[in-house]
This record gives structure tokens, sequence and C-alpha cells, in this order.
């Protein structure tokens, strides 16, 4: 968690502006140059150079020179320049702004390039916890109890499910919330939490052995094996503003909390379908109060005011995951979620 907060921390101290803007705009005391440090995230980078950091893409110039000119690493030099009149950031060494073709070391390894935001804080939603169809939950193989009938297990614990192993290795997962629009009622997805993963040792008949490699928590009966999936951790997706007019809602919290704040994971009931991708930045809109007019008496419904805003970091069908990155007030479940 430590981590987590030193790497957003310059989201706080930097801060960025609620007036919806029509195009990016640099900040007044933009560097002209940085060196990108191990701990940065690319939301940090593009705050120091923009207001409005979800306009990165059109602002960051590829240079094809360049090893890997989409991805930004710890040691590499960015600039501001200026290309057919217009302010650009792009990667360069040496002096002059001008890119040198001469071979070069990295101080860290090519493959851990700046991620979009801190994975440390969305890796388990972005590997193993996922959104699935109830029917494939339900018809999937469960656990009847763990070696020497213990109700519950851990890493490195024997366990016996019933069901049909499709590999040979298999994630455990439990139902978790059951997501449902709230003003049209239509389902939305259910969540599949992951808890661990096993090896499967032995089938006998229907029955199956496994050995826990790992768990987050304690295994129980009536926990679901479902194959694991070989995800790639998406870190090179960018702050950018959604292609389409988004109006949602954010739905539910990670964990259960009834405040809403910095670093919370969030479910807002908009997907893929309607246009959102990984990266896409939303502005929050916390619900006005009701006020009561003092000479008709009248019930009137306040407008919604910005008060923070979040960054998609995983899609679905129908609903998504978001890391609130700035909150002015406390948010809850309910608030609107839109374009910045």
């Amino acid at each position: 968690m430590r981590k987590l907060l030193y790497a957003l921390t310059a989201i706080m101290l930097l801060g960025v502006p609620w007036a919806h803007a029509a195009g990016p705009e640099f900040r007044s005391d933009h560097p002209e140059r940085y060196t990108v440090v191990k701990g940065d995230t690319l939301w940090d980078i593009s705050s120091r150079f923009l207001n409005n950091p979800w306009y990165w893409p059109e602002i960051w110039h590829v240079n094809p020179q360049v090893s890997n000119p989409h991805l930004i690493y710890p040691g590499d030099q960015l600039a501001l320049v200026y290309i057919d009149g217009k302010q650009r950031v792009t990667k360069v060494s040496g002096g002059n702004g001008v890119t040198k073709l001469s071979p070069s070391v990295r101080s860290t390894p090519i493959d851990t390039p700046v991620p979009a935001i801190p994975l440390d804080a969305i890796s388990s939603f972005l590997t193993d916890t996922r959104i699935v169809d109830p029917a494939v939950l339900e018809a999937a193989p469960y656990v009847l109890e763990g070696e020497d009938a213990r109700i519950v297990t851990g890493a490195g614990d024997r366990i016996y499910a019933r069901g049909e192993a499709t590999h040979d290795t298999m994630g455990v997962f439990r139902r978790s919330v059951t997501y449902i629009d709230p003003d049209t009622q239509e389902f939305l997805g259910l969540e599949a939490k992951a808890i661990g993963a096993g090896e499967v040792l032995d089938t006998s008949g229907d029955v199956l052995t496994l050995e826990l490699k790992r768990s987050k928590e304690e295994v129980r009966i009536g926990d679901r094996l479902l194959p694991t999936e070989d995800r790639k951790i998406t870190s090179q997706f960018s702050p950018s503003a959604p292609n389409s007019d988004i109006d949602g809602k954010m739905i539910a919290v990670d964990g259960g909390v009834t405040q809403i704040g910095q670093y919370n994971v969030v479910v807002i009931n908009r997907g893929a379908r309607e246009g959102i991708e990984a990266g896409n930045v939303l502005a929050v809109f916390k619900a006005g109060s009701q006020a009561r007019d003092p000479y008709t008496k009248e019930v009137i419904q306040l407008p919604a005011e910005r008060a923070g805003l979040l960054m998609v970091f995983q899609v679905y069908e129908k609903v998504s995951y978001g890391l609130v990155l700035k909150a002015t007030r406390t948010l809850s479940v309910g608030d609107q979620v839109k374009n910045p």
C-alpha cells in the first residue's frame, strides 16, 4: 500500500481541472525535459505535462527510430518539441532534443515498461478475478472437502472436488457479486472471485484430487473450479478520453466499503458494448442532494457535481473495473460516470 501511495502522490499534488476541455492543455509549469524514474506511472508523467492527462495520446509523438517507441522506461528522457507548430512530447537522448542512433544500455530490464497506473493495486483483477455467466459457474466442478475431512484448506493442502477436470491446473473461485443495472434491471454479469489455484493430481470417476499451489484465502466446501487463464497484465494502455459519449454509474466497490475514495477499485455499468476501452478516464459526478422549494413546497433535485476521476483498467462486455485516481469529495455507489 505504501508503494501505491508513493506512486500516485503526484496525482494529489498536481491536481486536474474540472472544466471539460476540448483538447490537451499544457500545464503552465510543464518541464521542457523530464527523465523517467523508477516508480513513475504513465498517469504521473502525463500529469506533469498536461492539465488534462487523458489527452496524453494526442501529444505523445512516437519516434520510429527509437526501440519500442510506444513504451516508456525508467531512464528515458522525454522532451517537449514542436512538430508542425504543435507541442508534442517524445523520447530523446543526447542534447538539443535530437535522438542519437548510437547503442545504449538501459538501467532496468526491457520487459518492465512504465505502467499506466500502479499494477499492485489492480493485479488480482487483471490476472484472476473475472466476470462470468452464472451457468458457467454452476456447471463447474466444486470442492467436496479437504484432506482429512477438513472444511477449510490453503496452499500446500490437498482438496477433493467433484466434476470434470478440463485442464491440469484449475483455479478456485467463489461466487461473488451479481451485477444488475440499477436503471434498467438488466443482468450485467457475475463476478467470480479468485481464491487460489491447484494442480490436478488424480481423477477417480468424477472425483478430482488437487494440490493447492497458492491461495489468497481459505478454500471452502462448495468453491468452484474453473480453468486458469493465461492473461497478460495490461500495462501498456495509456490515459485517454472515451471515443463515445459515456453516461453510466458506479455500481459496486471492491471490499464492500460504503465510502469510496482514492485508490479504490470500482465497477461501472458500462463496458465494451458502449465503447469503453482499457485506459479510458472518466469523470465521477456526485449525486446532488434534494432541496425543498420555500414557496411551492416542491422537492427539487439539485444537479450532480463533479467530484473525481477514475481510469478503466479491465473491460468486459457490459461492465468494467476502474481505479479511482482523484476524489475531491467522498464518493458513493450510484454516483455518475461521464466523459472527462
